[in-house]
């Protein structure tokens, strides 16, 4: 899954696009490179980040979907959002997947709105919001509470009709960064849910701030972390650098045929 930040201020600068050529060279690239699919974001989600409108954010996403559907028409395109009305226009525009940092908790309607829409859901794990999640932490029991938040969010989307579910345990949102490694060492706790995992640790700050290195120079230990998720189980990595991450993919699943494990 290729990030595609339609926002002045995503943590990666090197994620940020604003004009439709940017938009549509960048995607390019990235199908080229093997991306399965573009997630398209108008709202930044990092630590502290302002929030905008609603109006706000249908402005940046939805002309960008349109350039994507317009040009790519076999490309899949998630809409990276946890407004339900956003994600209803995204879909209208040609987006074929919902992925929702705030798992439903931010919009009450979103639940409904994607089993209304019938496209595939990605549930991710946070506490509160972008502007408040770094003071919310504090866990007993990290994985044994995000497989408890996973029981009670996927009883809800099947009760909206919801078919299609990706789990994603939500690296980086109210989480330390030592909480992010136990998190990663402990992936394959999820494994029970029968549902695919999706793993979004590209360049973040468990990388760059561990290595004390520049988020420019983050590319490595991302790949060094994807290639640990795919052993957990992941089955979709969320990434800035397409290819390396197909590389990562293309390789383990040679390790694996290697021991009869296909």
């Amino acid at each position: 899954m290729g990030i595609l930040n339609i926002t002045p201020d995503s943590f990666y600068a090197g994620s940020r696009y604003k004009l439709s050529d940017d938009i549509r060279q960048k995607a390019e690239e990235m199908l080229s490179q093997g991306a399965a699919l573009l997630d398209i974001g108008g709202y930044s989600t990092r630590p502290g980040a302002a929030d905008i409108t609603e109006d706000e954010e249908l402005a940046r996403v939805i002309p960008a979907i349109k350039v994507l559907v317009k040009e790519f028409p076999a490309a899949n395109i998630s809409i990276d959002t946890f407004r339900s009305q956003v994600a209803k226009a995204a879909v209208e525009a040609g987006a074929c997947m919902v992925n929702d940092i705030s798992g439903g908790s931010v919009d009450e309607r979103m639940f409904v709105t994607v089993g209304q829409l019938q496209v595939p859901y990605v549930l991710m794990h946070m506490k509160g919001t972008p502007q408040t999640m770094t003071g919310l932490s504090q866990y007993q029991d990290l994985p044994g509470e995000i497989f408890a938040y996973f029981e009670k969010k996927i009883y809800a989307l099947r009760q909206a009709d919801v078919k299609d579910i990706v789990l994603d345990p939500g690296f980086g949102f109210a989480k330390t960064p030592d909480q992010n490694y136990a998190l990663l060492r402990d992936f394959d706790y999820f494994k029970p849910f029968n549902l695919p995992l999706l793993a979004g640790l590209s360049r973040k700050s468990l990388v760059y701030k561990k290595l004390n290195i520049p988020v420019e120079e983050a590319l490595n230990g991302t790949t060094v972390l994807n290639t640990i998720a795919l052993t957990k189980g992941a089955s979709v990595l969320r990434v800035h650098d397409v290819k390396e991450a197909v590389q990562a993919v293309k390789l383990f699943t040679l390790y694996q045929r290697a021991g009869g494990n296909e």
